[in-house]
C-alpha cells in the first residue's frame, strides 16, 4: 500500500505542477491510471505574502503552513511535502510543530545533485529564497557550492516570478532573461542550476537552458512518489 502524500500549497501553479506530476509519474511504477492517495490543501497566495513583505515574518508563514498540514493530517495524509521553494525559510518554525513528517525540497534537489555529479549550482528563485540559506544550508554538508544571482538579476527574477509566472503568464523577453542569468553562472564555473521557484519549469525548459538544470518541483514530487511506495526509510 502506497502512503497518503500531503501537498501543502502556496502559489497554484507550482502546486499544480507537482500534484500532476506525482499522478502522471505515478503510471510506470504503479500501472495504468494508478497513482498514490494525494491531498492538498492551498490558502491563498495574498495570505502568504501578507507576511512575506514588505517585512519578513516567518513566523507568521509557519502558522499558514501548520494550519495547511494540520489539515491535511486530517485528511488522511501520513507525510508531507510543499511545492514551494521560499517557504521552506520558515520551517525552522514549522518542524517543530508538524504534526507529520515531512520531505524538504533543498535536500531533494542536493541529493540529486550528488546524484548526477553537479559541485557547483547556481540558484534562481524569488528574492526571498536566494537571501535566505534554504539552500546553503542544506547543499553545504554535501560538499556543493551554490552561487547566488546578482542584487539586480535577483530583482528582476522576483518580477517575472510574482508578475508573471504565478499568474502563468510566460514570455519569451523573460526566457531570454533567464537564459542570460544562467549563461553568466556557467561563466562563473556553475555546473548546473536551480529551478528555485516551482513555477520557473514552466517557463524554462532543461534544452532551453545553458547548464543542465534541477526542477525543484518535479524532484521533490518524484522524491514524494518514491517515500510513498517506499518502507519510509528511503
Amino acid at each position: 500500500m502506497s502512503k497518503h502524500i500531503g501537498i501543502v500549497g502556496c502559489s497554484a501553479e507550482g502546486a499544480a505542477l507537482c500534484y500532476r506530476t506525482v499522478c502522471l509519474e505515478s503510471e510506470r511504477i504503479l500501472g495504468r491510471h494508478a497513482h498514490p492517495e494525494v491531498t492538498m490543501h492551498t490558502i491563498s497566495l495574498a495570505e502568504y505574502m501578507k507576511y512575506i513583505e514588505p517585512d519578513t515574518d516567518w513566523n507568521g508563514v509557519a502558522e499558514l503552513i501548520l494550519r495547511s498540514a494540520d489539515a491535511l493530517s486530517r485528511a488522511g495524509a501520513e507525510f508531507l511535502i510543499c511545492p514551494d521553494n521560499t517557504i521552506h525559510a520558515a520551517m525552522e518554525y514549522v518542524l517543530p510543530r508538524a504534526p507529520l513528517p515531512w520531505l524538504g525540497i533543498a535536500q531533494q534537489v542536493g541529493q540529486e545533485a550528488k546524484r548526477r555529479g553537479f559541485s557547483k549550482l547556481g540558484l534562481t528563485g524569488t528574492r526571498f529564497l536566494v537571501e535566505s540559506e534554504v539552500y546553503p544550508e542544506k547543499l553545504e554538508p554535501m560538499d556543493i557550492r551554490c552561487l547566488r544571482p546578482t542584487e539586480e538579476q535577483c530583482e528582476r527574477i522576483n518580477d517575472i516570478i510574482f508578475n508573471e509566472l504565478v499568474r502563468d503568464v510566460r514570455r519569451l523577453e523573460s526566457l531570454f532573461y533567464f537564459q542570460q542569468v544562467i549563461e553568466q553562472f556557467k561563466n562563473r564555473g556553475c555546473d548546473a542550476v536551480v529551478l528555485g521557484c516551482t513555477e520557473i519549469p514552466l517557463l524554462l525548459t532543461e534544452e532551453d537552458s545553458p547548464l543542465p538544470t534541477l526542477d525543484s518541483t518535479r524532484i521533490l514530487a518524484r522524491a514524494a512518489l518514491q517515500y510513498s511506495i517506499s518502507d519510509g526509510r528511503s
